[in-house]
Protein backbone atom coordinates (compact mmCIF):
# COMPACT_ATOMS: atom_id res chain seq x y z
CA UNK A 1 0.00 0.00 0.00
CA UNK A 2 1.60 3.46 -1.12
CA UNK A 3 0.46 6.51 1.23
CA UNK A 4 -1.36 9.63 -0.97
CA UNK A 5 -0.05 13.21 -0.04
CA UNK A 6 0.73 16.14 -2.75
CA UNK A 7 4.57 16.49 -3.48
CA UNK A 8 4.70 20.01 -1.25
CA UNK A 9 2.58 20.17 2.20
CA UNK A 10 -0.24 22.15 1.85
CA UNK A 11 1.41 23.67 5.17
CA UNK A 12 3.78 25.50 2.85
CA UNK A 13 2.01 26.72 -0.05
CA UNK A 14 1.79 30.47 1.52
CA UNK A 15 5.81 30.25 2.40
CA UNK A 16 6.64 29.02 -1.22
CA UNK A 17 4.59 31.65 -2.35
CA UNK A 18 6.19 34.34 -0.62
CA UNK A 19 9.53 33.30 -1.38
CA UNK A 20 8.76 32.67 -5.13
CA UNK A 21 7.40 36.77 -5.08
CA UNK A 22 10.44 37.45 -3.08
CA UNK A 23 12.92 35.90 -5.80
CA UNK A 24 10.60 37.15 -8.84
CA UNK A 25 10.74 40.93 -7.20
CA UNK A 26 14.49 40.36 -6.66
CA UNK A 27 15.06 39.17 -10.34
CA UNK A 28 13.38 42.00 -11.88
CA UNK A 29 13.94 45.05 -9.45
CA UNK A 30 17.41 44.59 -7.50
CA UNK A 31 21.04 42.81 -8.94
CA UNK A 32 21.64 39.34 -9.61
CA UNK A 33 23.69 38.52 -6.69
CA UNK A 34 20.44 39.07 -4.33
CA UNK A 35 18.39 37.16 -6.73
CA UNK A 36 20.76 34.19 -6.23
CA UNK A 37 20.24 34.29 -2.98
CA UNK A 38 16.05 34.44 -2.77
CA UNK A 39 16.78 31.73 -5.03
CA UNK A 40 18.84 29.30 -2.43
CA UNK A 41 15.76 30.63 -0.39
CA UNK A 42 13.04 29.91 -2.41
CA UNK A 43 14.84 25.89 -2.83
CA UNK A 44 15.25 25.69 0.79
CA UNK A 45 11.22 26.11 1.56
CA UNK A 46 10.21 24.12 -0.84
CA UNK A 47 12.74 21.27 0.43
CA UNK A 48 11.58 21.94 3.64
CA UNK A 49 7.49 21.61 3.24
CA UNK A 50 8.07 18.11 0.21
CA UNK A 51 5.97 15.33 1.46
CA UNK A 52 6.74 12.21 -0.96
CA UNK A 53 4.54 9.70 -1.16
CA UNK A 54 5.61 6.28 0.92
CA UNK A 55 5.28 2.58 0.50
CA UNK A 56 3.73 0.92 3.77
CA UNK A 57 4.90 -2.32 4.24
CA UNK A 58 3.87 -3.69 7.69
CA UNK A 59 2.75 -6.21 9.75
CA UNK A 60 -0.05 -5.82 12.52
CA UNK A 61 2.36 -5.88 15.13
CA UNK A 62 4.88 -3.42 13.86
CA UNK A 63 5.47 0.17 14.71
CA UNK A 64 6.68 2.90 11.87
CA UNK A 65 8.49 6.10 12.73
CA UNK A 66 6.09 8.78 12.91
CA UNK A 67 9.00 11.02 11.43
CA UNK A 68 12.11 11.34 9.24
CA UNK A 69 14.91 12.00 11.14
CA UNK A 70 17.64 10.82 13.79
CA UNK A 71 17.19 8.36 16.45
CA UNK A 72 18.48 10.58 19.66
CA UNK A 73 16.96 8.51 22.29
CA UNK A 74 16.13 4.72 23.33
CA UNK A 75 14.92 4.04 27.22
CA UNK A 76 13.21 2.49 29.49
CA UNK A 77 10.70 5.32 30.69
CA UNK A 78 7.27 5.93 32.28
CA UNK A 79 4.86 7.30 30.13
CA UNK A 80 3.44 10.79 30.90
CA UNK A 81 0.46 10.39 28.90
CA UNK A 82 -0.60 7.12 30.01
CA UNK A 83 -0.53 6.98 33.98
CA UNK A 84 2.80 6.84 34.04
CA UNK A 85 2.85 3.07 32.59
CA UNK A 86 6.08 1.61 32.04
CA UNK A 87 6.90 2.45 28.00
CA UNK A 88 9.42 2.22 26.14
CA UNK A 89 10.90 5.88 24.69
CA UNK A 90 12.09 5.85 20.78
CA UNK A 91 12.89 9.71 20.11
CA UNK A 92 13.28 10.52 16.49
CA UNK A 93 15.08 14.18 15.81
CA UNK A 94 14.19 15.71 12.50
CA UNK A 95 16.31 18.96 11.34
CA UNK A 96 15.75 21.57 8.96
CA UNK A 97 16.49 19.32 5.90
CA UNK A 98 14.18 16.21 7.14
CA UNK A 99 10.79 15.80 5.90
CA UNK A 100 8.38 17.33 8.73
CA UNK A 101 5.12 15.68 7.71
CA UNK A 102 3.92 13.51 10.40
CA UNK A 103 2.14 10.02 10.01
CA UNK A 104 0.58 7.43 12.29
CA UNK A 105 2.90 4.97 13.76
CA UNK A 106 0.35 2.41 14.06
CA UNK A 107 -3.47 1.77 12.89
CA UNK A 108 -6.02 2.06 16.09
CA UNK A 109 -8.29 4.60 18.30
CA UNK A 110 -7.17 7.75 19.31
CA UNK A 111 -7.68 7.19 23.32
CA UNK A 112 -6.43 10.35 24.30
CA UNK A 113 -4.78 13.79 23.23
CA UNK A 114 -2.97 16.34 25.14
CA UNK A 115 -1.58 19.87 24.18
CA UNK A 116 1.23 21.70 26.54
CA UNK A 117 2.76 24.90 26.43
CA UNK A 118 6.22 25.06 26.97
CA UNK A 119 9.31 26.32 25.98
CA UNK A 120 11.74 25.93 22.77
CA UNK A 121 15.01 24.43 23.28
CA UNK A 122 17.22 22.56 21.17
CA UNK A 123 14.63 19.56 20.02
CA UNK A 124 18.19 17.09 20.34
CA UNK A 125 18.08 17.92 24.11
CA UNK A 126 17.12 15.39 27.03
CA UNK A 127 15.05 18.34 28.43
CA UNK A 128 12.84 18.83 25.74
CA UNK A 129 10.82 16.15 26.29
CA UNK A 130 9.78 17.36 29.61
CA UNK A 131 9.87 21.51 28.96
CA UNK A 132 9.13 22.12 25.17
CA UNK A 133 5.70 22.74 23.86
CA UNK A 134 3.95 19.54 22.75
CA UNK A 135 0.98 17.72 21.51
CA UNK A 136 0.68 13.99 22.35
CA UNK A 137 -1.88 11.73 20.56
CA UNK A 138 -2.12 8.08 22.43
CA UNK A 139 -3.52 5.11 20.43
CA UNK A 140 -4.64 1.73 21.04
CA UNK A 141 -4.49 -0.66 18.51
CA UNK A 142 -7.28 -3.76 17.64
CA UNK A 143 -5.07 -5.87 19.84
CA UNK A 144 -5.60 -3.54 22.92
CA UNK A 145 -1.66 -2.33 22.61
CA UNK A 146 -0.81 1.35 23.86
CA UNK A 147 1.24 4.12 21.52
CA UNK A 148 1.73 7.52 22.26
CA UNK A 149 3.28 9.71 19.50
CA UNK A 150 4.32 12.84 20.51
CA UNK A 151 5.08 16.25 18.47
CA UNK A 152 7.83 18.58 20.21
CA UNK A 153 8.53 22.21 19.42
CA UNK A 154 12.57 22.85 19.28
CA UNK A 155 14.07 25.69 19.07
CA UNK A 156 13.36 27.13 15.40
CA UNK A 157 10.48 25.39 15.07
CA UNK A 158 7.53 27.52 16.62
CA UNK A 159 4.45 25.82 15.41
CA UNK A 160 2.70 22.46 15.95
CA UNK A 161 0.26 21.19 14.13
CA UNK A 162 -2.15 18.21 14.89
CA UNK A 163 -5.37 17.48 12.70
CA UNK A 164 -6.72 14.60 14.88
CA UNK A 165 -8.77 14.24 17.96
CA UNK A 166 -9.60 11.82 20.58
CA UNK A 167 -12.17 9.41 19.16
CA UNK A 168 -11.12 9.29 15.83
CA UNK A 169 -9.22 6.13 14.03
CA UNK A 170 -6.28 6.15 12.14
CA UNK A 171 -4.98 3.47 9.78
CA UNK A 172 -1.32 3.24 9.87
CA UNK A 173 0.42 6.19 7.98
CA UNK A 174 -1.97 8.44 7.94
CA UNK A 175 -0.98 11.95 7.88
CA UNK A 176 -1.77 13.35 10.98
CA UNK A 177 0.17 16.38 11.78
CA UNK A 178 3.35 18.92 11.18
CA UNK A 179 5.78 20.57 12.43
CA UNK A 180 7.53 23.53 11.51
CA UNK A 181 11.40 24.16 10.85
CA UNK A 182 13.34 21.61 13.11
CA UNK A 183 11.74 19.52 15.89
CA UNK A 184 10.86 16.07 17.35
CA UNK A 185 9.05 13.24 17.53
CA UNK A 186 8.85 10.72 20.34
CA UNK A 187 7.23 7.47 20.73
CA UNK A 188 5.92 5.69 23.33
CA UNK A 189 5.81 2.25 23.22
CA UNK A 190 4.82 -1.23 25.49
CA UNK A 191 7.33 -2.22 27.93
CA UNK A 192 7.64 -5.35 26.62
CA UNK A 193 8.22 -4.32 22.18
CA UNK A 194 11.09 -4.97 20.84
CA UNK A 195 13.19 -2.35 19.07
CA UNK A 196 14.44 -2.21 15.94
CA UNK A 197 16.27 0.67 15.64
CA UNK A 198 19.61 1.65 17.10
CA UNK A 199 21.14 5.39 18.22
CA UNK A 200 22.38 7.60 15.60
CA UNK A 201 20.09 5.18 12.86
CA UNK A 202 18.10 7.64 10.38
CA UNK A 203 14.63 6.55 9.70
CA UNK A 204 11.62 7.85 7.57
CA UNK A 205 8.33 8.05 8.44
CA UNK A 206 6.05 5.00 7.39
CA UNK A 207 9.11 3.24 5.83
CA UNK A 208 11.02 2.58 8.85
CA UNK A 209 9.92 0.51 11.58
CA UNK A 210 10.71 1.18 15.09
CA UNK A 211 9.57 -1.87 16.53
CA UNK A 212 7.21 -4.86 17.03
CA UNK A 213 4.78 -5.20 19.82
Amino acid sequence: MKTNFPLLAREGWPFIALALLIFILSTYFINNTVAAFCFLILIFVIQFFRDPNRKILTKDNEVVSAADGRVIAIEKIKDPFNNNRDSIKVSVFMNVFNVHSNKAPVSGKIINKAYRPGRFFNAALDKASSENELCAITIQTKNKKIVTSVQIAGLIARRILCYVYEGESLNIGDRYGFIRFGSRVDHYLPANAQVKVKLGQKVKNVESIIAEI
